[in-house]
């Protein structure tokens, strides 16, 4: 069969062969096993609905095997044969262009070259998931290609509900994920209703297809470096020769290595998978490559005699670096962590003195003394960073609920109030005030005609636009703008592209639409093809975090989900080709919810309303949310946004003087 039928065909008529998992793949973590036994067996009749009776005899046996060997049901016997990558959108069968795109971004977030754990469907962050199994991937491809422009497609994490009548102006597909009552929302909920195969964690841009590999997160993070450095070096000192210490090198946190190239500064990661660490050296994400401490000592102290740029994959845990460092008296500059704590008691963080190997049969088979090692380690992880603190070491909590994880494991991470984190998120002391805040934040987009060309085109574009605004700009923005005409100018040579054609800048409402116009103008003269656009859920108006995106929230909101829920509707009104909802992602299940977007472009004057309505909103939403919380940075942004647009009208805050409230309580 060709490409196309094994996607019209969905489901198989015929049983597959069972298929054994390749030897040399990066697995998954086993799950534990939480489920008693009437809940194993009300897993095996969920899993069996999707398939005709007459093979429930013979796939009850393998779904019970797989539930006891993995933890979950992955139905891996019904993995298509054919290679899964971002094809060219011409390639897929389809009756509609917006749905053709969908299916290959979500091609994309499988590929093996872009996916964490792409046998089980996972893209990044240890258990960000595109599909809970291979029977919701295969059913929900053969319902893009079926469907029309009056459909849409209703996804309950990963699993298709089905094709609704909507309408052309209506999106596409509407996802949503993990969005359990909120009284259910702690890891072990996770764990059971993942294992039932009723809810799944999508991450942010895992379970939103709109995940670009480690580029997605590579700008935000040069951002952060590089104001990082900025904020303890003096003016015109460079950060070359100096250190950036941070662990993770699987999906998003593979990025970071880059991230200190770009940013000019000796960057160390710790990773103790070393299929992980040997994936980023091979893909050019990572510079060296070292498994011994005593020769991570010796390299590093060359690189600073010798003023270097360089990055440095260490393969081990990221506690012994910063213990050993602390007794080599190695100065660190800035710390941080990115490994996945959202999930620390099922490998999003393995603890140290423990083998690798070790651990993940500790996860599966002894999960409390697992959790006690890693809530050892945690504490002996801060213990350590707290002493290069007190030498003069700037670290920031990286959004990945280190602090949050190290405080409930009994870490001196406090600071004097007991309430608050002796350490900033990064988004507190950084993103929040300096990008979010304006309304700059991870603009992203992808070619669907897979030619390189194309994605040249739309650099050089996307650099002539934001030159052009910054002649005009403001001079509280002119920096972000020329950190993103540098970033965009430079991004070729920096060799970001992992699976699809694509890019990310950093830009705001006005800048994402002008840069959206320009694409869609060229599409309709045919200098490129059609542009899918989307962005990162870590962004302006996108996601309530309490720990990471909401953390410079001061006014009490930043537990409240309302900026969120108002994004993904909104944008599902004004134009979006596909909205999605989070419970989790970046920080935690039930820390967390998240919405993204995906929209394509394809040259009509359809597109160009869409575009201008929706991206407008998608920013200014955030910035309204953040401007009412009393944030100067928002006020600043929404006031010269309303002098541009009559037609905006937002509720601003009256500012109360400190005095008045000093002696009221």
């Amino acid at each position: 069969m060709t490409f196309k039928e094994q996607i019209l065909q969905g489901i198989p008529s015929e049983l597959p062969v069972k298929k054994d998992y390749p030897k040399d793949a990066n697995r998954a973590p086993k799950r534990k096993d939480i489920l008693n036994k009437e809940e194993k067996q009300l897993a095996i009749r969920n899993a069996l609905r999707y398939f005709p009776k007459k093979w429930h005899e013979e796939l009850a046996l393998e779904f019970a095997e797989e539930l006891k060997e993995y933890g979950r049901i992955y139905m891996y016997r019904f993995k298509p044969a054919y290679k899964i990558f971002a094809r060219p959108i011409s390639e897929y069968p389809a009756y509609s262009s917006q749905a053709a795109s969908i299916m290959l971004m979500i091609q994309n977030n499988l590929d093996p070259n872009v996916a964490q754990h792409p046998e089980e469907l996972i893209t990044y962050g240890g258990n960000g998931a595109v599909f809970q199994n291979w029977a919701q991937y295969l059913l929900v491809m053969q319902y893009l290609a079926t469907m029309t422009d009056n459909q849409t497609l209703h996804m309950y994490s990963g699993h298709p509900m089905g094709l609704f009548p909507s309408s052309k102006h209506a999106p596409r597909v509407v996802v949503t994920n993990g969005m359990v009552i909120p009284n259910y929302s702690q890891p072990d909920d996770w764990e059971k209703f993942n294992a039932l195969g009723v809810s799944q964690y999508g991450q942010m841009t895992a379970g939103s297809f709109m995940y670009i590999g480690p580029q997605g997160i590579v700008h935000g993070t040069t951002i952060t470096v590089m104001n990082a450095f900025r904020k303890i070096l003096q003016k015109n000192e460079a950060p070359a020769g100096k250190i950036f210490l941070t662990a993770g090198l699987g999906g998003m946190s593979g990025a970071q290595p880059k991230a200190g190239n770009i940013a000019g500064c000796i960057t160390i990661c710790a990773e103790v998978n070393s299929k992980a660490a040997i994936k980023r050296h091979e893909q050019g994400w990572v510079d060296i490559l070292i498994d011994n401490i005593a020769s991570l000592v010796t390299r590093v102290k060359q690189a600073q005699a010798n003023s270097e740029v360089v990055s440095i994959a260490f393969i081990g845990n990221i506690v012994d670096v910063w213990e050993r460092f602390d007794k080599e008296d190695i100065f660190i500059h800035l710390g941080s962590d990115q490994t996945s704590l959202h999930i620390p008691w099922t490998g999003g963080y393995y603890p140290v003195d423990v083998s690798y190997e070790e651990a993940n049969r500790l996860i599966r088979e002894e999960p409390l003394r697992f959790k006690e090692e890693v809530q050892k380690s945690l504490r002996r992880h801060a213990a350590s960073i707290n002493k290069h603190v007190a030498k003069g070491t700037y670290f920031f909590d990286y959004g990945n609920a280190f602090l949050l994880e190290a405080s409930r494991a009994g870490a001196d991470i406090m600071a004097e109030n007991g309430i608050d984190f002796k350490y900033p998120s990064y988004v507190q002391d950084i993103l929040g005030p300096m990008c979010f805040d304006y309304g700059f934040g991870p603009f992203r987009w992808v070619c669907t005609s897979g030619k390189p060309e194309d994605l040249d085109a739309t650099d050089s574009i996307a650099a002539e636009v934001l030159q052009e605004i910054m002649k005009n700009s403001p001079e509280e923005i002119q920096q972000q703008m020329q950190d993103n005409i540098t970033w965009i100018k430079n991004a070729k040579k920096n060799k970001m592209v992992v699976g699809s054609q694509a890019r990310i800048l950093y830009a705001d409402a006005e800048g994402r639409a002008k840069i959206a116009k320009a694409f869609n103008d060229a599409i309709a003269t045919g200098k490129i093809g059609p542009i899918v656009l989307g962005r990162d859920h870590h962004d302006v108006s996108g996601t309530d975090s309490p720990f990471r995106e909401t953390s410079n929230i001061y006014d009490g909101s930043k537990f409240t989900a309302d900026m969120a829920i108002h994004n993904v509707i909104g944008d599902s009104f004004r134009g979006a080709t596909w909205v999605s909802i989070h419970n989790g992602g970046g920080v935690g299940w039930g820390e967390v919810i998240n919405g993204g977007f995906g929209m394509l472009l394809d040259g009509t004057k359809e597109a160009e309303a869409r575009l201008r309505n929706m991206l407008f909103y998608d920013v200014n939403n955030g910035i309204a949310r953040r401007s009412w919380a009393r944030n100067d940075e928002a006020l600043f942004a929404i006031k010269r946004e309303m002098e541009r647009t009559p037609n905006l009208k937002v509720t601003l805050p009256n500012i109360v003087e400190d005095e008045l409230l000093n002696n009221l309580f």
